[in-house]
């Protein structure tokens, strides 16, 4: 008797910096979604693919759900909490901890809105003792009526392959929406863009991170293989503008050089990286940009 395949789109939520980039670049076994330790880093919801011989899964990494401050945060819980409409199981990442804050009891009463499945993944547990899990999920379990529990660490590949399996438990028979090796529907303009991002967020100091946006000007391929992209770096301040630079380019130099190695691994080919910075003061109250 042949074996059925199972497809289906997954959610991954959680609130911001509890794991979800991480969680999803192991899952596919590819770094697509930037991570940092800053939060709010996912700005855009971005659908990866991961595919074996029992099926295919669709994950949609979206913005962490928090109090938007701007517009560009407004757009951003918006499109994490439509896309659980959207989704045949929700992934909902938490920390280990026994404290239910605002943020989560939020998150929960926007998952009574849906009939969506919901499987609980307590993230992080590489950094509490073992015992203390117990107690974690008996804490979660009284606020919703979770499909699964399933505490892992993303970042030490711990019971991530049981991700997997539960998954594909929840999925039903369906199509093989994508290709077997697409593992994402992101352009690479899009990707570069982000890596780079990444690198800005790593290196510079904690109040310019949210303030930048990455905008990719130009990528065009020579004949002999040879990738050039142009980027500019947006801030809100001229202030910023020469803490990104850095004393004689250093700090863009740094961010560059950084960004351009992890763009040649993803392409698989020589990439001559230019970055600029540009201001345009109060971007992320502005709509058009």
């Amino acid at each position: 008797m042949e074996k059925c395949f199972k497809s289906g789109f997954v959610a991954l939520i959680g609130r911001p910096n509890v794991g979800k980039s991480t969680l999803m670049n192991h899952l596919i076994g590819q770094k697509i979604a930037i991570t940092s330790d800053k939060p709010q880093t996912t700005r855009n919801r971005i659908q990866t693919v991961y595919t074996d011989e029992r099926g295919q899964i669709v994950f949609l990494d979206t913005p962490g759900i928090h109090k938007a401050k701007n517009k560009l945060g407004d757009y951003m819980v918006n499109v994490a909490e439509h896309t659980l409409r959207e989704v045949d199981v929700v992934l909902w990442l938490v920390e280990p901890t026994t404290f239910i804050g605002a943020g989560e009891r939020h998150i929960v009463e926007k998952l009574k809105q849906v009939k969506t499945p919901v499987i609980l993944i307590i993230n992080k547990v590489d950094t509490v003792e073992k015992t203390e899990v117990l107690k974690f999920i008996d804490t979660y379990r009284k606020i919703y009526q979770f499909a699964e529990i399933i505490p892992v660490s993303a970042l030490k590949d711990i019971n991530t392959d049981e991700v997997l399996n539960v998954l594909f438990r929840y999925l039903g028979e369906g199509p093989q929406y994508f290709d077997d090796d697409t593992v994402t529907d992101q352009p690479m303009r899009q990707i570069a863009a982000e890596l780079i991002r990444e690198k800005a967020l790593r290196y510079l100091s904690d109040e310019i991170p949210h303030g930048i946006a990455v905008t990719i000007e130009k990528m065009s391929e020579r004949k002999n293989g040879l990738f050039d992209i142009e980027a500019n770096i947006v801030c809100e301040r001229d202030s910023h503008k020469g803490i990104i630079i850095g004393k004689q380019g250093a700090m863009l130099k740094k961010i560059g050089s950084a960004a351009r190695r992890e763009i040649e691994a993803l392409m698989g080919a020589p990439v001559n990286l230019q970055l600029w910075v540009k201001v345009r003061k109060e971007w992320r109250d502005n709509e058009l940009f």
